[in-house]
């Protein structure tokens, strides 16, 4: 039996769909149930057993045999600042999961989070020793910082985990996010309300408006690397997961213009005040280490994950 965390979530629920298309079921679904739209990305969904999350934690033992556990459960809003939540969703959560897994001798990947490298002064490396170095920029990432941490000081392990430090992805099944959905989501809906989108303005030099970029990764790109994980088992460690190529907020817009046949039409606008002083420029995964580890699926170009998720999902309202 497989455990998937999250599962109802934007990736949970993605990668419930891909394991039982590739012949894994029933699987244990672990999730807040309590959201009804939410919940829509598993309404296809009636093969697998649900179990609300800390009823599955109280006794895992008690639901079977378990073969593997995908840990994709989290608190995921970047602007929650009670970090006791923040604490209890996020790490200490993942740590019981681990000595679970550990005790049980079953292979475990967890996700971590970019958000972790904060402002990026350290680079986008995923080197275990420079974790120490890192500082988050909000108490999300902090959350996921700790647990990192944490996992790398362990002497007693699972035989086989992997942390994942998720870029900015996006893809069908986000639509229960809100104001944390991507920006491939809310842009689209803005231009077909109003023929335009909106950007934020550049306040350094070093940057025009909208050429701030990030490293943009489509969620059936990140189903592909779990599922090499899962599949092959190699080195244990924490790995990024982006696509190695940021790109800019304007190359963005603009594929989301061209999916809708529309021209092009940009308004920029200051950042607030209150997030200003944090705000990212610059975010690129460095993929090295996974590439080494045998990894040679090439990822999706924007252009094209870009319009798959359009044409094919958001302009029906269909789930992955």
């Amino acid at each position: 039996m497989i455990v998937v965390t999250g599962a109802a979530g934007f990736i949970g629920s993605c990668l419930v769909k891909r394991l039982n298309k590739d012949g894994f079921s029933p699987l244990l679904l672990v999730d807040d149930f309590s959201n009804p739209e939410k919940n829509k990305n598993l309404e296809s969904d009636n093969i697998n057993q649900r179990i609300e999350r800390f009823e599955f934690l109280k006794n895992p033992e008690k639901w079977g045999k378990i073969d593997f556990v995908f840990h994709l459960g989290a608190r995921t809003d970047t602007t929650e600042f009670d970090t006791q939540l923040l604490n209890k969703l996020n790490t200490e959560y993942t740590i019981n999961l681990w000595k679970f897994c550990t005790k049980m001798e079953i292979p475990f990947i967890y996700a971590s989070s970019a958000a972790t490298y904060g402002i990026g002064e350290f680079g986008f490396e995923d080197k275990n020793e420079l974790l120490p170095l890192l500082h988050p920029l909000n108490p999300y990432g902090q959350s996921k910082h700790d647990f990192d941490l944490w996992a790398i000081q362990q002497v007693d392990k699972p035989p086989f985990w992997a942390g994942l430090k998720f870029f900015n992805v996006f893809g069908p099944n986000e639509y229960h996010k809100g104001r944390m959905a991507s920006v491939v989501m809310h842009g689209t809906n803005q231009i077909i309300k109003n023929n335009s989108i909106k950007l934020f303005r550049s306040h350094i030099a070093q940057y025009k408006d909208g050429e701030q970029v990030r490293d943009f990764i489509y969620v059936k790109d990140v189903l592909d690397v779990i599922l090499y994980l899962f599949n092959t088992k190699p080195k244990s460690d924490i790995y990024n997961l982006g696509t190695g190529e940021a790109r800019s907020w304007n190359d963005v817009a603009k594929a989301i213009f061209d999916s809708l046949n529309k021209p092009v039409n940009i308004e920029y606008i200051d950042i607030p005040i209150d997030i200003r002083e944090k705000y990212q420029y610059f975010t690129e995964a460095k993929m090295q280490k996974l590439i080494q580890t045998g990894y040679t699926n090439p990822f999706v170009s924007l252009e094209d994950a870009v319009q798959d998720y359009i044409t094919n999902y958001q302009l029906t309202r269909s789930y992955y």
